[in-house]
């Protein structure tokens, strides 16, 4: 089954979300626990006023993320504006949002003048990049992440950006460490990795040279039930596939924990640019997968053995500034293996985190 926005119940659903189910049985449940907001999101995100802009908001988080928003300062009896803008190429994300309260635009966000033309807003949260088709395509990476990324901070240079980044700008590091941390020195591997640096390059600049107020996210890897590394991960060990253990340790973090820390980021933007790491404890995926394995009551397959890097971050910097993520890792495994047993629907885009050679 192929999940679609359209199929998302639209249901009444309580204000707030300090709990965690036990069971996302259907996509009613996993909505509520990607939308609900926190009272600590209620609180800080009632203090902003006018306008708050997503940018590229029809691609995986952007619709969770702006409804959550959108929620919070429901909640909040806020009168602060969103807007979310993309090119809305599938139509079902458009529909949903609006459907939720999300007042929309479509508009090409690679064009100057389209860009030129949007609305003014106090906040902006940048979404927009691309990372899959790089290898067949890489000038159209390098656009999505560098040009487009100079058109929103050239419009929106008075405004304060929370601009979503990866941790791919990193390079391998040993897999017995904790991971790189946002001042260790970026490098590419692979044409995905460079563009996402010169992405990161362009942020600086206008920064740097245009006074424009930033907080650069380097998010690896969200995790939801429909995609992410977990499902790759779980459908391997549910199908009796080998797991390939080269790249035998990641790092992840529920979407729906992602999503409230970039929103929480927008009263922590800086300049020169902040920067953090966006993602949870270091895991193995050994380790994940004996974890699947448990709950499927069914023995899992390996194929090559752990190597001695891995592509790693260290969310310390942010975990001290908004604190640890509020999802166990061990409580996203467990709804994504009912998910995954129920034939709940699910995404289909891989995410290929085992490629070492940064190519996707």
């Amino acid at each position: 089954m192929v999940f679609s926005f359209a199929d998302l119940s639209l249901k009444k659903r309580p204000l707030s979300m300090n709990y965690l189910q036990d069971v996302l049985q259907n996509e009613t449940a996993r909505e509520e626990q990607l939308t609900a907001p926190r009272a600590i999101l209620v609180e800080e995100l009632s203090q902003l006023r006018g306008r708050l802009l997503f940018l590229g908001v029809g691609g995986k988080m952007g619709p969770t993320l702006a409804v959550l928003a959108t929620r919070a300062l429901r909640q909040a009896g806020s009168n602060l504006q969103i807007l979310g803008i993309s090119r809305f190429s599938n139509p079902a994300s458009r529909d949903w949002l609006e459907t939720h309260g999300v007042e929309t635009l479509s508009a090409d966000l690679l064009d100057p003048r389209a860009v030129a033309s949007l609305p003014d807003a106090g906040w902006v949260i940048s979404l927009a990049g691309r990372k899959f088709g790089t290898s067949e395509d890489p000038s159209e990476t390098w656009a999505v992440n560098c040009l487009l990324t100079s058109h929103i901070c050239s419009r929106y240079s008075d405004s304060k950006i929370v601009a979503l980044s990866t941790g791919n700008v990193y390079p391998m590091v040993s897999a017995g460490g904790e991971g790189s941390l946002e001042n260790d020195p970026l490098v590419a591997t692979g044409e995905y990795s460079a563009a996402a640096i010169g992405r990161e390059r362009i942020l600086e600049y206008y920064s740097l040279h245009r006074g424009v107020n930033l907080a650069v996210v380097r998010l690896n890897y969200a995790v939801d039930l429909v995609y992410g590394v977990l499902v790759d991960i779980g459908k391997k060990v549910l199908a009796g596939e080998p797991i390939d253990l080269t790249m035998g340790y990641l790092n992840c973090i529920w979407q729906g924990d992602a999503n409230e820390a970039i929103l929480r980021l927008l009263s922590h933007t800086a300049c020169p640019r902040a920067a953090f790491n966006l993602t949870g404890p270091k895991l193995g995926v050994r380790e994940i997968a004996l974890k699947f394995a448990s709950h499927f009551n069914k023995e899992p397959h390996w194929a090559n053995q752990e190597g001695p890097t891995a592509l790693l971050s260290n969310p310390k910097k942010i975990n001290d500034l908004l604190g640890s993520p509020f999802t166990p890792i061990d409580t996203v495994i467990r709804w994504t293996a009912q998910w995954l047993q129920g034939g709940g629907a699910l995404l289909d885009r891989p995410t290929k985190f085992q490629a070492i050679d940064g190519k996707y």
